[in-house]
């Protein structure tokens, strides 16, 4: 089963443990699973169940109607019934977090926090916004008090959590270097219909351009036309086929982080394990993550020196050696760390 086809209901391990009994671990995820919304969380759960867990997801559908969540805690609830989880995992915080947090009862909570529901909403924001950001984090605050364990994505973001920090485990997402690894650059382009004489440059805008600062990123790309007229910005706007990344890290020739604030981006960890070159402002785990690594830099956010980068990086097409730093955070590492969290709360 590839991770892009994970659906909701069980994740079937892919080895066999016949005289271990793991424990039963429901996911709590926010979305509805299509497409490229919370891709790294079917990905963790599948590497989770590859190492013998047996792994359910739980969508939350809805997450501002009242109505609709009343809804979703009776089928929540009827879930529990039914799977007899040893550990509930949210995955995400504001809503996510505390609906688990109120509907799993008395079973062991973990809850993963992934950047913006702990970290400041962007000056940009509208004030609606602002205040429903604000409300959202005030909300993963309130979770945390009843989690058991607390997984970070960086460290700076277990600095934002007013408590619990003594229960908190750093952890990334994790990537597949079974998926996400060094291939042929020109092999890479072929296969996406990509010239070779556009030097490419990929940005994740998300679903969120305010927080990615893609307004920042535009900039530095048209400073850097200035001296290579044929660069090429490719946007992620969440819509690109998942199977697709691999192929495209590897065809781009650098990664452009612009954003405001993050957690831990997975996909700067991608971008690394395939080789490719990244440009990013300070932010999140940026420095460590790039710490000894070719051809990659963290920049100040201004227009003119990110593109001065860029330019450098690109003009000739280079490659970095990130992939020597997967073992930091590769999904199975991951997995086995979360196999002996889970274990630990479940008391096998």
């Amino acid at each position: 089963m590839s991770a892009a086809a994970i659906r909701p209901g069980l994740v079937q391990p892919v080895q066999e443990h016949p005289r271990v009994e793991h424990p039963r671990v429901l996911f709590v995820v926010p979305g509805n699973g299509q497409g490229s919304s919370m891709i790294f969380v079917r990905r963790q759960a599948q590497s989770v169940a590859s190492e013998g867990v047996k792994v359910e997801l739980f969508y939350l559908a809805s997450r501002t109607s009242p109505r609709r969540l009343l809804a979703e805690f009776r089928r929540f609830r009827a879930e529990l019934a039914r799977l007899r989880p040893s550990v509930v995992h949210a995955q995400f915080g504001t809503v996510t977090a505390l609906f688990a947090a109120l509907a799993s009862g008395a079973l062991p909570l973990v809850i993963t926090y992934r950047g913006s529901d702990l970290n400041p909403a962007p000056r940009s924001y509208p004030p609606l916004a602002k205040m429903r950001a604000a409300l959202g984090r005030l909300f993963s605050q309130i979770a945390a008090l009843r989690a058991r364990r607390i997984v970070c994505v960086s460290r700076q973001l277990r600095e934002r959590l007013w408590w619990k920090r003594g229960a908190v485990t750093i952890l990334p997402s994790g990537v597949d270097p079974a998926l996400f690894c060094p291939r042929s650059r020109a092999l890479a382009r072929q296969h996406l219909g990509w010239s070779d004489r556009e030097p490419v440059v990929l940005f994740n805008a998300g679903r969120d351009i305010l927080v990615k600062r893609l307004d920042l990123a535009k900039a530095a790309v048209e400073t850097a036309r200035r001296q290579v007229p044929s660069l090429r910005f490719e946007i992620l706007d969440g819509t690109v086929e998942p199977g697709l990344l691999p192929e495209m890290m590897n065809a781009a020739d650098c990664l452009l982080l612009t954003s405001v604030s993050e957690g831990s981006p997975t996909v700067v960890q991608e971008a690394l394990a395939c080789d490719l070159p990244i440009v990013s402002v300070a932010v999140g785990d940026i420095a460590e993550r790039l710490k000894g690594v070719r051809n990659s830099i963290v920049a100040s956010p201004d227009p003119s020196t990110l593109g001065r980068e860029l330019v450098r990086i690109v003009e000739p097409p280079r490659r970095s050696n990130g992939s020597r730093k997967v073992a930091e955070f590769s999904s199975r590492h991951i997995a086995r760390r979360l196999l002996e969290l889970y274990n630990e709360l479940a008391g096998t």
